[in-house]
Order: structure tokens, then C-alpha cells, then sequence
């Protein structure tokens, strides 16, 4: 049996390379469309690795309490403010009345986004977050120090002039030097670098690397402009008592807002894992859109591939005519076309894989994604070009094996 596969192997391949140019251009063909299948489902992977990657830095089992939107509409003559954002009393108010067991209350806020830092003669550019944060901040966003230390109950309490500074700054900024315990200039106010945050990277092109942590305190003496906005991060030591707490901190935040009992909420709580779900549920569409493409491109592909394999009988009809007088089976001569059409469409297969990981890295790579070998693409085109070359060699191989050997053998 192994014998006879063999011969069909080397029969098939001999086939192949007599028709060379029609074979080259049906293998393009078909990798043109699982090209198209890898390719977009090679993005989408990256595009879902990213993603997860941004939003785990939220850390687990959490939520946020902030501003919805800003908007206000007219009630009644007069302009009502729906949702207005959470204030620093507020925030306090918060934190002081939530006590739901297992949790942490974080508090923090952006100050700026466009911060220029000093270092002795060297500045940067006015490019550098600066986020107000107390000591819990850092584990409730699940941010790690790769260096230094996170800050203390007495950092906070006492207003020390201490922050921890993005991994950037070790390549910028504090490039050459060890940068805990250098002094770094914030809008004229020196601050001791005591940790180096862990590098998150890139989303969209906004970095999480150029920002600096300071307390909440003198982020608030430093950068006073109105209507600041405070954002409350809570953390739950235990998963299963994650949605009651959700729910006490919607009551106790509706008795800091003092909204009444017909009003709805106007601010948002955000949990980790539901922010990444709803973001991660639009990529279906584009994996979906990427399945259709690569559909009808395949179809072509196996209209064509039928089409070679039907040439390909009619131009051997005497050899097939020859082989069953020698005493050929149908099942025989089935398989030998079968074969060869397996091999076409295994090969226009790999090509694509190859062509589609490839464009779909440099895509990643290009708009700065996580790349990851995308197994599962793989795997579907494996099984899609399986499928395509079954299908298209299937009536060839039977249109091969019911020829009547004397007919076939008197085909000019």
C-alpha cells in the first residue's frame, strides 16, 4: 500500500512539473486566499494580544469610579450639568465612607499630559504625564517597579517630595546613570526618583512609558487648574466578592453625588475585565469580515484548481486508457489524481501561511502591536486548503477513474 502511495506521489510530482505554468499560477491562486485568511487573522491575534496586554495593567479584580462624559442638557429653562466630574472632596468622601471588606480605595489624577522634566543641564520634551497618586495606586493598576520601590503611608501622609518615573526615563532622561536617588525638576520643584516603573509600552502610539508618579498631595499643590478630575480605583482581595462590592460602591458613590432614588447614576464604574470584553468583542467582526474574504477568494481558487485537475484528465485520457488496460483499478487511477491535487493545494497552502504571517507581522509590527504566531489562523488554513483540494479533486479523480479503458485508449 505504501509502495502504491509512493508511486502516486512521483507520478503526481512528474505531472506537475509538465504543467508548470498552469500549476504556478492555480498555487498562486490559492494562496492569494488563505493569504488574505492568515494575513487579517494574524492582525486581529496581535490586535487581542495588545489589547489584553494594555488593559491587564488595570489589574485584577477591580474597577474604576470616574467621569462618564461631560455633557449638560436643557431642563426646564435651565442647564443642568448631568455628568459633572468627580471632585477631590468627593473622591474623599468616597474613600472615607466605602469600607466593604477586602478592598483597597485608591485615589488619583492626571495633573498634565504635556510635563517638561529636568535632570541637571538636560530636559525633555513637554511630553511627560504626571498623575497624582496615593500609596495604593500602583497595586490597583497592577504597575510593578523594576527598580527602587513603590510609595509609602508616610511618602503620602507627609507630602514627600519622592515619584517613581517610567521606564522611558532610563533611556532618555537618567540614560547612563543609576536613577534612584537622582533629582529630577517638575515646574521648578526637585523630586527624589526612589522607583522605575516596569515598561508597558505602547497603545496606539501613546506611550505608558513617559509618566511620573507623585503624591496625590503635592500634585495638587503643583497643578491647580479647575475642574480637576479624581478617579477611584478599587481593588478586591477575592474574585466571588467582586460584584457585591461593585454594588456597594454604586450606593455609597449615589450618597456622595446625593442623587435621589429616580435619578441615574452620573458617574461610571468600570470593571477590568468588562472594559477589555467590550473592546475584544469588536475584533469578532473583524475576524469574521477576514473569514469572508478568504472565503470567496478560496472559492475562485477551487474553481480553478477543478478546472486544472479536469484539463489535466482530458490531455492524459490515453495514458489513463493505457494504465487500465495494464490492469489499473479504478480506486488506482482515482488516487493518482487525487494525489496530485492534494499536493496543489497543500502547496498553494504553505505559500499562503508563509505570505500571510509575514504580512500580518509587518502589519503588527508597523502600527506597533504585540505580534504572536497566529496557531490558530494556521490551523484554518491548514485545514481550509485540505479542504479546498479534497473538494476540487474529487470529481476529476472520479471523472479519471470511470474512463473505458478502449475509449480512452483511441483518444487522439
Amino acid at each position: 500500500m505504501f509502495k502504491l502511495f509512493r508511486e502516486n506521489v512521483r507520478i503526481a510530482i512528474g505531472s506537475i512539473r509538465t504543467q508548470l505554468l498552469r500549476t504556478i499560477l492555480t498555487v498562486l491562486i490559492i494562496a492569494i486566499g488563505i493569504t488574505a485568511l492568515v494575513g487579517i487573522l494574524t492582525v486581529v491575534s496581535a490586535l487581542e494580544n495588545t489589547l489584553s496586554s494594555d488593559f491587564a495593567s488595570m489589574g485584577a479584580n477591580t474597577f474604576n469610579i470616574n467621569r462618564y462624559e461631560s455633557n449638560t442638557r436643557q431642563r426646564g429653562g435651565e442647564r443642568e450639568i448631568i455628568n459633572p466630574i468627580i471632585s477631590y472632596p468627593q473622591a474623599v468622601a468616597f474613600k472615607n465612607k466605602y469600607s466593604y471588606p477586602l478592598t483597597q480605595t485608591s485615589i488619583s489624577f492626571t495633573a498634565t499630559s504635556t510635563a517638561e522634566i529636568k535632570f541637571e543641564a538636560t530636559k525633555t520634551d513637554p511630553e511627560n504625564k504626571i498623575v497624582g497618586v496615593d500609596e495604593y495606586f500602583m497595586a490597583n493598576s497592577g504597575l510593578e517597579t523594576s527598580s527602587g520601590r513603590n510609595f509609602t503611608e508616610f511618602d503620602i501622609k507627609n507630602n514627600t517630595y519622592n515619584c517613581i518615573v517610567g521606564s522611558d526615563f532610563e533611556k532618555g532622561l537618567l540614560k547612563d546613570v543609576n536613577p534612584i536617588d537622582k533629582i529630577i525638576s517638575i515646574r521648578g520643584a526637585k523630586f527624589k526618583v526612589i522607583g522605575v516603573l516596569k515598561e508597558k509600552g505602547s497603545t496606539f502610539g501613546n506611550s505608558q512609558d513617559l509618566r511620573v508618579l507623585i503624591p496625590i498631595q503635592v500634585a495638587r499643590s503643583l497643578f491647580t487648574a479647575p475642574n480637576i478630575n479624581y478617579t477611584m480605583s478599587i481593588m478586591v482581595s477575592k474574585k466571588e466578592l467582586l460584584d457585591q462590592a461593585i454594588d456597594n460602591a454604586n450606593s455609597t458613590m449615589r450618597r456622595v453625588r446625593k442623587l435621589s432614588p429616580v435619578k441615574d447614576n452620573n458617574f461610571a464604574i468600570v470593571r477590568s475585565d468588562d472594559l477589555i470584553n467590550k473592546i475584544l468583542s469588536i475584533t469578532q467582526y473583524l475576524g469574521l469580515a477576514s473569514w469572508v474574504i478568504g472565503i470567496i477568494t478560496i472559492l475562485g481558487s477551487s474553481i480553478a484548481l477543478m478546472n486544472i485537475m479536469i484539463v489535466s484528465v482530458t490531455e492524459r485520457t490515453r495514458e489513463i486508457g493505457v494504465r487500465k488496460a495494464l490492469g489499473a483499478k479504478k480506486t488506482t487511477v482515482a488516487f493518482q489524481f487525487f494525489i496530485e491535487t492534494l499536493l496543489i493545494g497543500q502547496l498553494g497552502g504553505l505559500v499562503g501561511i508563509i505570505l500571510g504571517i509575514a504580512i500580518g507581522y509587518a502589519i503588527a509590527t508597523a502600527i506597533d502591536f504585540v505580534f504572536v504566531i497566529p496557531w490558530g489562523a494556521i490551523s484554518a488554513a491548514f485545514l481550509t486548503s485540505f479542504t479546498v483540494a479534497i473538494i476540487s479533486g474529487l470529481y476529476p479523480a472520479i471523472k479519471a477513474s470511470k474512463l473505458d479503458p478502449i475509449e480512452a485508449l483511441r483518444y487522439e
